[in-house]
């Protein structure tokens, strides 16, 4: 009976630990609930995401949930799609990526031509062009969501995590950017790969709390709630986006 209740109480923990990654974007109730989440839901609608970005954020959850169930309906992708965004856009959110080709944004949130306005470097480090970039999205093309993507096994924070003694060119830019990040992780002694993944994360929330910051555009709007701005992580394996909840709860429709 013993070895009974001890089999069980083990099921138990494995199936409570594997729930998050069945579920994949791993986001308590109170934030889903926040955000109007439903189980099972896949689709939010386009204008309303342009002129909300907690829907947008919304929209993006529910996109990438059909990417990483084999669900993807690949919208706005057609010839006649191209054609008619060519008098202008109107993209609802801004994507700050890394360069790394297995992250392509418009597939893994399964969105189209004008969905999204993208910047792309390795590790997604930010400079004075990026920031323009970012900027101009916000106060031209009116875009309120920005959202800070880090991936699992990023180069360039594994590389940071090393700290060459002679990196190469201007990768040194690419690493000094990172390695706050990584000394934290660092300090947390854990083994290789968690470490990796802890840093990139913590990656993520510094670039989040950096751009939320930056004068004079960024954090005016942060501030005021006109223009959200959160941090991501997506698994290479699983095809989810995890979002960062302590960069959603701390938005202000959650305070």
């Amino acid at each position: 009976m013993k070895n009974l209740f001890k089999s069980l109480f083990l099921i138990i923990i494995f199936y409570l630990a594997i729930i998050p990654l069945v579920n994949g974007q791993e986001l308590s109730s109170t934030v889903q609930k926040g955000l109007g989440l439903e189980a099972g839901q896949y689709f939010a609608d386009r204008d309303s995401a342009y002129l909300d970005p907690y829907y947008g954020l919304k929209k993006l959850i529910y996109g990438n949930r059909r990417f990483a169930e084999d669900k993807s309906i690949r919208p706005r992708q057609t010839d006649a799609d191209l054609k008619s965004n060519e008098a202008g856009q109107s993209p609802f959110a801004v994507i700050i990526g890394c360069a790394d080709s297995r992250v392509p944004n418009e597939i893994i949130f399964d969105q189209g031509v004008g969905d999204l306005f993208i910047t792309r470097t390795a590790g997604q480090v930010m400079a004075e062009a990026s920031y323009g970039t970012i900027e101009y999205a916000v106060e031209v093309l009116k875009t309120k969501l920005i959202v800070v993507l880090g991936h699992e096994s990023c180069g360039a924070v594994d590389a940071a995590m090393k700290l060459p003694a002679n990196p190469p060119g201007h990768v040194v830019t690419l690493i000094n950017a990172i390695k706050p990040a990584s000394l934290r992780a660092k300090a947390e002694n854990l083994p290789a790969k968690e470490a990796l993944n802890y840093a990139v994360k913590e990656n993520v929330i510094e670039q989040v709390n950096l751009l939320r910051g930056l004068e004079p555009v960024l954090s005016r709007k942060s501030d005021g709630g006109e223009v959200l701005i959160v941090g991501a992580v997506y698994n290479l394996q699983s095809g989810y986006v995890h979002f960062i909840e302590e960069t959603i709860t701390s938005l202000p429709k959650f305070n």
